[in-house]
């Protein structure tokens, strides 16, 4: 999730689990660090290869194995100023405990969301992705931040608890709602006639009532909004198909330019949600984010480059380029959005 999240549930779970031991300053100050530290990985980076920002965001510095490491590390840094070192004195394992909580705190809930996280690197490499909440999701930060605002002003231990209290539950609400969004889902599909060969339903940013929904059967990837409110039916507004790319289906120039398996890294990225940009069939976009609700627009992706180029891929952002209706996404969360239809009645199948 974003860096301000992490920090103040890192601070949170300081404050409440090392406070009355290091105190409340120290046990949230190092905490703070820890939690917001392994997002340093976003300074790995290469000129000649812009794959290589992506394979290592959420890569080792999110591993529960080297978390212990990270920990060490940030107690370390932060013991070079000499003042804070001699505070420390005696207590330098329960800061190293404090900072550990913080950093596994991060790893975790970034693996809460859609984007994956290599949680026990170097064990495996599988990118773990939980999809219960979105990268951005204003519940989980007003919530650790009014708790922990009030913690630390009034010194109530209590408020910071009752912060991360209402943020986990939020985060179990979110893997409920993913269930009965799956399950909307493979109904859909089974009504269409189709028999999916993986399913992976997102929430889509800052709720847990209107959800991404993808499928892939027969080569195709299926992509849906499902509406799944605390209350009432659920509902599906159809959405696009477009054709998996896989190895074999690149162009011979695109295979030729290939020597860095930079199509195999992505699709690793990814996890094989890869089709063409129906805007532009040069981007090889990452299906499960995309720019409209309308149609497949992806936010990521890459593009092979001409021969000659120092880098064999062009890495196509246009997040900055997203444009949200506020009127439009509060008739979807509201249920008023009438594309959306039932997910058992008729006329809801229909993808195109």
């Amino acid at each position: 999730m974003d860096p301000l999240t992490h920090t103040l549930l890192g601070a949170s779970l300081g404050w409440v689990v090392f406070g009355r031991k290091l105190g409340r300053a120290t046990a949230a100050g190092v905490a703070a660090a820890a939690g917001a530290a392994p997002d340093l990985d976003i300074l790995i980076r290469s000129a000649t290869d812009p794959l290589v920002a992506v394979e290592y965001h959420r890569h080792f510095t999110h591993a529960l194995p080297l978390a212990p490491l990270g920990a060490a590390v940030v107690g370390g840094i932060l013991a070079l100023y000499r003042p804070w070192r001699e505070r420390w004195r005696g207590h330098v394992g329960a800061v190293w405990g404090c900072a550990l909580v913080a950093w596994v705190s991060h790893c975790l809930l970034d693996a809460a969301t859609s984007y994956g996280t290599l949680l026990l690197w170097p064990l495996t490499d599988r990118r773990y992705g939980w999809d219960v909440v979105s990268v951005v999701d204003p519940v989980v930060t007003v919530a650790l931040a009014v708790g922990l605002g009030v913690a630390l002003a009034r010194r109530q231990r209590a408020a910071a608890w009752a912060g991360l209290a209402v943020a986990a539950g939020y985060l179990a609400l979110g893997a409920v709602q993913h269930g009965r969004a799956v399950e909307a889902q493979a109904v859909v599909a089974a009504a269409r006639g189709h028999g999916p060969e993986r399913i992976e339903v997102m929430p889509t940013l800052g709720n847990l009532v209107v959800w991404r929904a993808l499928y892939e059967w027969e080569g195709k990837i299926y992509a849906d909004r499902i509406r799944v409110g605390l209350a009432g039916e659920t509902t599906v507004r159809a959405g696009w198909a477009l054709a998996r790319v896989g190895a074999g289906d690149l162009t011979a120039e695109e295979r030729a330019r290939d020597r860095r398996r930079s199509y195999a890294r992505l699709a690793w990225f990814c996890e094989g949600w890869v089709a063409r940009s129906p805007a532009d069939a040069t981007v090889l976009g990452d299906m499960r984010y995309s720019l409209s609700t309308e149609a497949f627009d992806p936010i990521w992706g890459i593009r092979f480059t001409a021969p000659g180029a120092a880098a064999e891929v062009a890495w196509v952002n246009r997040s900055r380029d997203r444009r949200i209706s506020l009127g439009e996404t509060w008739s979807e969360w509201m249920g008023r959005d009438a594309r959306f239809v039932a997910v058992s009645g008729s006329g809801q199948s229909g993808a195109r």
